[in-house]
């Protein structure tokens, strides 16, 4: 490449230095005189011979050429004079506007002089299409073609459709299209500095407006679009909340202020384009109220268009409305209180306030007839009501509260069953009582109490547990749901059991027996039976409610020392029950629950006996007699020394009926060990004289099973021979049978056969001779049914032909009779005469007249002799 860079340069230079150049048309070169230092420009068609002073600065370059509908930009243009002349000074050099721009558009090609510069190629004129402006701006003060002067940093639009021709002293800034504005559409504009818009509206630096006419809009060379703005579409359930950001006039003509909001709705305008001094807020949905259905409205707005701070309105249904702004629904649509005959509403005044509620009553009218339905009159009284008053409205209504009414609650009437209640206190005088029974429904100054129990009882209460079938069972817990304690405590109390209800008011307690119910007054509860359980006994292990009366049997284990100071430990079952009269009266009902753990004072007492009946005796006695002896020390004897039947406690009647010795253990471990070891070995010889018998009898079965099976043996084989020789004798016979039978078997067979061949050589000659005989048969018949057939088709073709002949002679007599009727009888008269006529009149024509000579023995045609002599006639023959 430096090569080829090189050698150009060297034939550029060989040009350049040439002193004849030869310039083409629409060429130019610079000539540099080196005396003056002057540079000029030839023009061709041209040959130019260059001086020894002289040097070519290039070789013949094109001159500019600016097509139609273009332009360039030249840098330091030249001079000229009105007539476009170039001007030259004294030294013949072409004068410059240094720092000067020069745009050229479509003309002859020119020469760049010396010093001019191509700044801008030739580039395409601007086209500017319609809707499309460009935003100029003015860089020197000028005045247009039209007059108009512009000063530097003047901006204005050049608007299409149109070609923009540049100029020097302007600068394109931007391209500018026009924003189209569609139905229910404006944009929002801005002011860059003040002026007039195209409205003729005077605006200031920052002002925004909207324009909303529909179609393109170009804005102005001082106005900016900000944004389109949409309108928005009010329908019958969408309204636009808008806020006000400064004081204006809006397009009904009101004053608004800074601030203030407002709703905009479809009565006012079906589309609404928000101003710009317009701030939507939102878009509120229209609240629809049906005829069940009302709501109460915070800070409404009156009549004036101010919301009324701190009041309240009731809008009641059916109607649709909008909500003004600053309004809220207190607790949004609510449904109209529809109370029926079980149902109340309890209200509380909140201001004063006339009520007058229609209220509906009935009456019966029995005077005339005795079947009259009810009437209702209406009937429209006034109550004061003062605020914090308290009343109960009763259903059967329709209630809708008013602004001064607060709805406290609703009450529902409680229905309750015979063994069903409720307990209900008076917020006035705070008494507490039980509706038990009947349908009730809490008053106005009513309210349900809650009556708390023990924990423990409650526990009993909720248990699963059958206090009857599941009183052993201390084991298992069921999981039940909290109970309301708002309703009556009611207990089922069982069989034979009985339940003790305090009242701590009245300070009395009262015994219940069952199968009974029993429900609990506000101040009353239940008395709870901490008993003993588990073995030995321990206190507090059962808690119970309700008392069995038995009977039943508790289990307790005590420990005694007999005189020898033998420590046993027995386990002894009671048999009790309580010993009272039905009905029971009151101090024995109160005796069952005089003791509160009869169970651990009984085993205590009867431990107590016990041991000090054993302490008196030997272990051995005791081993012996312990029946006795504790029977004895539990029950004590009588006036004749007889062991009492039963124990009885006092206190609360309760007697032990029976005691069960269940088991006896020694407590000391040696006396354990003796007893456990004499007992083993007394165990052990029972064992072994039992197993000694049991060997005995066994060798004895033994020995007699081996007696019966040898002798079995020997039967058996006494059977075995006794049996083969049976075989063997049938065999012998069996053999002499067989060789017999063979012999006799084969002659048989033979003789047999040849009587099947005999038999069957007879049958097949009888058979053949049938054969013969049935196929003579059939052709014999074949034969004749041939010949049958045969004659039959020849009558009938016979018959067909006479048939045939018969139709063709008829059809022929009676075509040729039609024939000779149709010419008639004249006609063939005619015809017959015609040819004899003719002959005579042709040989009268002729005028011959012959002799015919003849033998007679011919006949001679006289009909025809004319023929022969004239000879036929055309079509004669024919």
């Amino acid at each position: 490449m430096s090569k080829k860079g090189g050698n150009r340069g060297v034939e550029f230079e060989g040009l350049v230095e040439a002193s004849i150049i030869r310039i083409p048309p629409h060429h130019y070169i610079h000539v540099l005189d080196q005396n003056t230092n002057i540079a000029r420009v030839e023009i061709g068609p041209l040959t130019y011979i260059r001086q020894d002073n002289e040097r070519v600065l290039f070789l013949p370059v094109r001159m500019i050429m600016v097509p139609p509908r273009h332009y360039c930009v030249v840098l330091n243009p030249v001079a000229r004079d009105d007539d476009t002349q170039v001007l030259f000074d004294q030294s013949g050099q072409a004068k410059l506007r240094h720092a000067d721009l020069e745009i050229r558009l479509t003309q002859d090609p020119f020469p760049l002089y010396p010093g001019e510069e191509i700044q801008q190629d030739v580039t395409p004129l601007q086209i500017v299409y319609p809707d499309t402006a460009l935003r100029l701006q003015a860089l020197l003060d000028f005045e247009e073609e039209g007059g108009e002067k512009r000063v530097a940093g003047d901006e204005w639009l050049f608007e299409g459709p149109g070609t923009y021709i540049p100029r020097k002293e302007v600068a394109v800034l931007e391209t500018i299209k026009a924003t189209v504005i569609r139905e229910n559409q404006a944009i929002r504009l801005r002011a860059r500095k003040e002026g007039v818009d195209r409205g003729g509206v005077r605006r200031v630096t920052g002002e925004e407006w909207l324009v909303r006419k529909v179609g393109a809009y170009l804005p102005g060379a001082h106005e900016e679009v900000i944004d389109i703005v949409n309108a928005f579409i009010l329908t019958d359930k969408k309204a636009l909340h808008v806020r006000a950001v400064r004081a204006f006039k809006d397009t009904g003509g009101r004053d608004r202020r800074t601030g203030e909001e407002w709703l905009v709705t479809m009565a006012d305008r079906e589309a609404h384009i928000p101003s710009v001094a317009e701030e939507v807020v939102g878009v509120v949905d229209v609240t629809t109220l049906s005829s069940r259905q009302y709501c109460v409205i915070l800070d409404p707005v009156g009549p004036d268009g101010k919301p009324q701070l701190g009041q309240k309105r009731v809008v009641k249904g059916e109607r649709s409305f909008f909500l003004q702004p600053g309004e809220e629904l207190e607790q949004g649509i609510q449904d109209v209180y529809v109370l029926s005959e079980e149902e109340g509403l309890v209200l509380r005044a909140v201001e004063a306030f006339n009520d007058t509620e229609e209220r509906e009553e009935e009456e019966e009218d029995d005077d005339e007839e005795l079947m009259q339905e009810r009437a209702k009159r209406s009937r429209r009284s006034g109550v004061l009501r003062r605020p914090g008053d308290r009343w109960m409205l009763r259903g059967p209504i329709e209630y809708v509260p008013p602004a001064a009414v607060e709805v406290v609650l609703k009450r529902q009437a409680i229905p309750l069953d015979e063994n069903e209640g409720i307990y209900v206190r008076d917020i006035k005088t705070g008494k507490v009582r039980a509706v038990i029974g009947h349908t009730y429904m809490l008053t106005q100054d009513e309210e349900l109490w809650q009556k708390e129990l023990p924990a423990n009882v409650e526990a009993l209460l909720a248990s699963p547990l059958d206090p009857l079938a599941d009183r052993s069972d201390r084991t298992r817990t069921g999981e039940t749901g909290p109970r309301d304690k708002t309703k009556v405590v009611s207990y089922r109390v069982p069989h034979n059991a009985a339940v003790q209800v305090y009242d701590y008011r009245e300070k009395a307690a009262r015994v219940v027996f069952g199968p009974e119910m029993v429900m609990l007054g506000p101040d009353e509860q239940f008395t709870v039976l901490s008993l003993s359980g588990d073995k030995p006994k321990r206190a507090n292990v059962i808690k119970a409610v309700c008392l069995l009366l038995g009977p039943d049997f508790f289990t307790d284990i005590i420990t005694i020392e007999t005189a020898d100071h033998a420590r046993l430990q027995l386990q002894l079952s009671y048999n009790w029950h309580f010993d009272i009269k039905s009905p029971a009266n009151s101090a024995d009902a109160a005796a069952l629950f005089s003791v509160p753990d009869f169970v651990g004072d009984a085993c205590k007492a009867i431990a107590s006996r016990v041991r000090g009946a054993v302490a008196s005796v030997q272990f051995d006695d005791f081993h012996k007699n312990s029946n006795r002896i504790i029977c004895s020390a539990v029950f004590g004897f009588d006036e004749k020394l007889v062991v009492r039947p039963s124990l009885r406690f006092s206190q609360n009647n309760l007697v032990i009926s029976s005691v069960d010795i269940q088991s006896v253990e020694p407590v000391d471990q040696r006396t354990r060990d003796a007893l456990q070891k004499s007992v083993q070995l007394a165990i052990e010889i029972t064992t072994n004289s039992q197993e000694a018998a049991a060997r005995h009898e066994a060798e004895r079965l033994e020995q007699e099973a081996r007696g019966k099976l040898e002798r079995q043996r020997i039967t058996d084989q006494a059977e075995a021979e006794r049996a083969r020789k049976e075989l063997l004798e049938l065999e012998a016979l069996s053999a002499a049978v067989e060789s017999t039978g063979a012999a006799k078997a084969e002659a048989q067979s033979r003789a047999e056969a040849a009587r099947i061949q005999g038999e069957a050589a007879v049958n097949e000659a009888k058979l053949k001779a049938e054969a013969q005989r049935i196929e003579a048969e059939a052709e014999l018949q074949r034969l004749a049914k041939a010949r049958e057939q045969e004659l039959s088709y020849k009558k009938q073709m016979d018959n067909l032909e006479v048939e045939k002949q018969k139709n063709l002679a008829r059809i022929e007599s009676e075509r040729f009779s039609a024939l000779v009727e149709s010419l008639g009888s004249e006609t063939l008269k005619e015809m017959a005469r015609a040819g004899p006529e003719l002959q005579v009149k042709m040989l009268q024509a002729l005028g011959l007249k012959s002799t015919l000579i003849t033998d007679g023995s011919s006949p001679i045609n006289l009909f025809t002799t004319a023929n022969g002599l004239l000879g036929a006639l055309p079509g004669q023959g024919q």
